[in-house]
């Protein structure tokens, strides 16, 4: 039987990662023509569809999302291999928004680790104007951040559902304006937080303000007031307010990926960092 081609099988997870031919290009540094070109390939040698393009999407087949974890892990073991043989530490300097690391982290520093266990990783956690600053000083090699208007950079990796959190013995009190438990500032989920509230007519007033999400959610625990946050930031156990008060919908806030690597080894690991991360947001 023959191999199969391990540059058709990374332009497929590729696709699989950004759901775009024109982003799976600019990631591999090829063209969206050798893109088809070598999915094509892949898709003759396994002899199925591996993706679904239509003119508004891009989606994996049901074959595709069968093949997707093994061409993962085909890659994986093919870039540990080669890893392997290299005495040279190449450095890569991350920023992940706090907003975006969440309680997940351990295992996305994992996942890179085991794509080359030679790669020194250097990671920063901040607020995503801070970082992307950072990033345009070139202290950063890559940032994963939340959404910032003005800049059109980036690749967006996912998006995430956010609400309105507080302990379940906490009750507000009808009348006084809205008990916030916020992240210091610069953090844009906290000025939209606010925006949204004051679009909604409603008043507010900061109670609480955290140096990082896990202070932010340990307030809320210990029922302070009500916080913006991702359901996978938020304590076991601890609800879901918003309508019951009376606030505002949240809408789904992008993830985006902004990168000046090219160099296969660490680009290796960022994608395995984005796939793991992936993960997370939808389980």
């Amino acid at each position: 039987m023959d191999p199969l081609p391990l540059d058709a099988v990374r332009a497929f997870v590729a696709i699989a990662d950004l759901s775009s031919f024109t982003r799976a290009a600019e990631a591999l540094g090829i063209t969206q023509a050798a893109v088809s070109l070598k999915l094509k390939r892949l898709e003759e040698r396994l002899d199925c569809r591996l993706v679904e393009r239509t003119p508004r999407r891009v989606q994996l087949s049901a074959r595709g999302e069968a093949f997707v974890d093994h061409a993962r892990a085909l890659l994986e073991a093919h870039d540990r291999a080669l890893a392997a043989w290299s005495t040279q530490r190449q450095r890569i300097a991350i920023g992940i928004s706090d907003h975006v690391a969440g309680p997940e982290l351990p295992g996305l520093i994992a996942r890179m680790n085991a794509q080359d266990p030679h790669l020194l990783m250097e990671i920063r956690i901040g607020s995503s104007a801070d970082l992307l600053r950072s990033f345009d000083r070139r202290e950063l090699d890559t940032v994963l951040v939340r959404f910032e208007a003005g800049r059109d950079d980036g690749t967006r990796i996912a998006e995430e559902r956010f609400g309105w959190f507080a302990a379940s013995h906490w009750q507000h009190r009808a009348g006084e304006p809205v008990p916030l438990v916020t992240m210091a500032e610069p953090c844009g989920v906290r000025a939209l937080a606010g925006r949204l509230l004051d679009e909604a007519g409603l008043d507010w007033r900061e109670v609480f303000v955290g140096g990082g999400v896990a202070t932010v959610a340990a307030a809320v625990l210990a029922g302070v007031g009500v916080a913006a946050l991702s359901p996978r930031m938020v304590p076991l156990g601890v609800p879901e307010v918003g309508r019951r008060i009376g606030l505002p919908d949240l809408p789904r806030l992008p993830v985006m990926l902004h990168t000046r690597l090219v160099d296969p080894r660490p680009r290796a690991a960022l994608g395995a960092l984005s796939a793991a991360f992936r993960a997370a947001v939808r389980s």
